[in-house]
């Protein structure tokens, strides 16, 4: 599990702008601006009202105080900061909790590769082909089904291409699409929404490029960030 930095505090969204801000009203009144760790549309978490829950960081160099950590939406609670995403990813991984992936012995992190790219995570181990794996952080539900991305992503198109290509060299290539909800079984890709992206993915599976669809649940009630929750049935 993650610790996170402070205890959560809880409160009332009244706008997200500019991308990396958000308006909050806190319960006990205070309204606050808190840094919004989720560069994405955030598309069906956004609604003025909904329940939040953020950290505040005592350190006087900050702009903002305040993280926004968890959104309540469709009567669930939602990890909406991406950057704890790889923490979640590499805890599990750390603690053999993805099946998929734990005969591996080496892990390491941010490794170029590609076009002047970065994977998320190089694993190895002697004797086996090195796996290049990439994660994607999803909170996007639409009919009770989890999806990915909630907006046009051209640099997810390029990851997609380039894992096609280490895959044709001989590497195990993976991308894991890590649900920070709880309320989901099942995982698809959003086609209407990027249908380049949807494409990329499916030229890239066809080459050999594996998909994964795990869940975490964001436990807000004791500060903490689950690792992997569940495996989920992926539908295309």
């Amino acid at each position: 599990m993650i610790l996170l930095p402070s205890p959560l505090i809880f409160g009332t969204l009244v706008k997200r702008y500019k991308r990396f801000f958000a308006d909050i009203v806190l319960d006990d009144g205070t309204d606050i601006i808190a840094h919004c760790p989720n560069p994405g549309a955030m598309l069906g978490v956004l609604e003025p009202g909904n329940k939040v829950a953020v950290t505040k960081s005592d350190n006087p160099l900050r702009k903002l105080a305040y993280t926004w950590q968890y959104v309540q939406a469709d009567g669930t609670w939602i990890g909406v900061n991406t950057h704890l995403t790889n923490e979640i990813v590499a805890d599990a991984l750390a603690k053999k909790m993805i099946s998929e992936l734990s005969d591996y012995t080496s892990i390491i992190r941010e490794v170029k590769y590609g076009t002047n790219s970065r994977i998320d995570f190089l694993l190895t181990k002697e004797g086996f082909p090195s796996c290049y794996l990439e994660i994607k952080n999803v909170h996007l539900k639409r009919n009770g089904v989890a999806q990915f991305p909630d907006c046009v992503t051209v640099r997810g198109v390029k990851h997609m291409a380039e894992l096609a290509v280490m895959r044709q060299q001989g590497a195990r290539c993976m991308v894991l699409y890590l649900v920070q909800r709880s309320d989901c079984v099942e995982f698809s890709l959003a086609a209407d929404i990027d249908p380049a992206y949807a494409k990329a993915s499916n030229a890239a599976k066809a080459s050999g490029v594996e998909m994964l669809a795990y869940a975490c649940d964001p436990p807000v009630d004791n500060g903490l960030a689950v690792t992997i929750l569940k495996k989920m049935n992926i539908l295309n």
